[in-house]
This record gives C-alpha cells, sequence and structure tokens, in this order.
C-alpha cells in the first residue's frame, strides 16, 4: 500500500510527510496522540505504533491511520463499504457522536497495534466495553468531566514517570 499518492498533499506540513514516508519505507512509525477523540481508549500521550497493512488485513473495530485533509485520523473503523468496486472506511472516534466522512481506500494509512502509555505498553482490543462506551459518552458531552479526567491522566502519568 504506497503512500506516494500523499506525497504532494503533505508537502505542507513536514511532519505528515516524514510520518508517511516512514511508514511506506518502513512499514511502521510511531506517532504520539495529541487528541482526545479516542477517550478513553486512547489518551494523549500515547505512543502509538502504526504498521502499514493490506486493505483486507484491516476489520471492523481496528483503531486506524486515516489522512484527511492534509492532516492525521487515528480512529476506530466501524465498516468496509464496498460500491461499485470501489471500497470506502467508515471511521469514528470513540468519544464522538457521530461517524467520519467515509476515507477512500489511499486514505487508509496503517493500523494501531501497540500503544504505550507511562511504563506499560499493551495491544489496543476490537471491542469497546461498555464500561468504556458510557465513560467516551460521558467524556465527550461533558466540557468539565473531560477537563477533570484529563488532568487526573496528566498526573498519574508524570507520577509514574517519577516513580517507576
Amino acid at each position: 500500500m504506497p503512500l506516494t499518492s500523499h506525497t504532494p498533499e503533505l508537502c505542507e506540513d513536514p511532519r505528515l510527510t516524514l510520518a508517511a514516508q516512514m511508514l511506506n519505507s518502513h512499514g511502521v512509525v510511531r506517532l504520539e496522540l495529541r487528541g482526545t477523540s479516542m477517550l478513553p481508549s486512547l489518551w494523549p500521550g500515547d505512543l502509538l505504533t502504526i504498521q502499514r497493512v493490506a486493505h483486507d488485513e484491516v476489520v471492523a473495530g481496528d483503531i486506524v491511520l486515516v489522512m484527511r485533509d492534509n492532516r492525521f485520523f487515528v480512529h476506530r473503523l466501524i465498516e468496509k463499504r464496498q460500491v461499485g468496486g470501489c471500497c470506502s472506511w467508515i471511521t469514528r472516534g470513540d468519544a464522538m457522536p457521530q461517524n467520519d466522512p467515509p476515507a477512500a481506500a489511499s486514505e487508509l494509512l496503517g493500523r494501531v497495534t501497540l500503544i504505550r502509555r507511562g511504563m506499560r505498553s499493551f495491544v489496543p482490543t476490537r471491542h469497546v466495553s461498555l464500561f468504556n462506551l458510557a465513560l467516551s459518552g460521558a467524556l465527550s458531552r461533558w466540557d468539565h468531566f473531560r477537563s477533570f479526567a484529563l488532568r487526573m491522566h496528566a498526573t498519574r502519568m508524570k507520577a509514574c514517570a517519577t516513580h517507576p
């Protein structure tokens, strides 16, 4: 799955260009998560290992890297749609109320295969628990609750870093 079709678009942000080139040439890239759209599955500061995968290897529930509007999005794959010989991907952040616009096959860059949070690493699950679904709903609807949770998480990560 070469990423050369994105190279001209990526020139506006050299960091995206470098990440896409690393993924294309080495098949893997590590990126630090910044957003909150995947709470509570992914937290800002998580280090994600993303591997290039063939389109037929990605299944619903995988957390994927998508390139859209010259930006990277790390969201969960909800479904694949086959329309007239063309495949599109429906993704959504766990803490987002609606699906993202369909992504073209060329916009799907890879799958998250490992998450490093603080001093521990783990493989992402495809299944979102009922507890995490309820928590993601609360985090997406209540700004004060999300701010509190992010502060608590940052405090916990700082404490873990100073006392391994």
